[in-house]
């Protein structure tokens, strides 16, 4: 068998032992309200860096200005609880309008 499938199954296998352990522990085993606000907190921490790894960078280095300026525009439509066509068409729509304009 070839290395690759082999990894490909154990990665599966332990997600789904991974995913197989909430239902099986549910109400056996209580986190403390501390360590899940730091659990929270801590998602919210991995989410926003992605944001800025995918908004600031391209091929290990600075995307230009139109990819942040419609990241950020997509945010404040998202935060004024736009649909969600309209926050997506409306990021694509000013980095296309920054890029057409010549802003990199």
């Amino acid at each position: 068998m070839n290395a690759t499938v082999v990894v490909i199954l154990a990665l599966a296998a332990g997600t789904y032992a991974f995913r197989l352990t909430g239902p099986l522990l549910h109400g056996r085993v209580s986190i403390p309200p501390g360590v899940q606000r730091l659990l929270s907190a801590g998602a919210v921490v991995v989410l926003v860096a992605l944001l800025a790894t995918g908004a600031l960078t391209e091929a290990g280095g600075f995307a230009g200005w139109a990819r942040p300026a419609g990241v950020l525009a997509g945010g404040v439509l998202a935060w004024r609880r736009a649909p969600f066509a309209v926050v997506v068409l409306g990021a694509a729509g000013t980095a296309a309008a920054l890029r057409a304009a010549g802003v990199a």
